[in-house]
């Protein structure tokens, strides 16, 4: 068994993964409207939602790596297509913190939900033991991603 082979094939096998969801996600886009950018800002501002993180233009400013005018005009026009709010923070009321729309999240769901259906019947077929290496897995693969320079 060569250990660098078989690492090189799953290394590939996510890579392809990766296309296919970026794909989904393009398609999602230019079905309503979406610049590739605005798709990266929604699944940010729902990934702070699931890690219950307030989501502020700063974040997005750190998650895109984009400027803060980047960021503003990239706002704007999320909030002009209804799919983002600002709202004050209650805890401070000089941050602004930015609120996806439940028509942006049933129009998330609308389009992804099978996916996501079909992902999880896919995951049925593991063991506990085969999900916590898949876990270990793709923690360690993001990881590598996020810190390769």
């Amino acid at each position: 068994m060569n250990r660098d082979a078989d690492g090189l094939e799953l290394v590939h096998l996510l890579r392809a993964t990766t296309v296919q969801l970026q794909l989904q996600a393009a398609r999602f886009g230019a079905a309503h409207g979406l610049h590739p950018t605005d798709v990266r800002a929604l699944i940010a501002l729902l990934d702070a939602v699931r890690a219950q993180r307030p989501a502020t233009p700063g974040y997005l400013v750190a998650e895109l790596g984009l400027n803060s005018a980047s960021v503003t005009a990239l706002v704007d026009r999320l909030e002009r297509l209804g799919h983002v709010r600002r709202e004050r923070d209650p805890a401070d009321r000089r941050r602004v913190l930015l609120v996806v729309s439940d028509q942006a999240t049933e129009l998330g769901w609308a389009w992804f939900g099978p996916l996501i259906d079909a992902m999880l019947v896919a995951l049925r077929s593991f063991s506990a033991e085969d999900l916590s290496a898949v876990r270990r897995f793709l923690e360690l693969m993001e990881r590598a991603a996020s810190e390769a320079p």
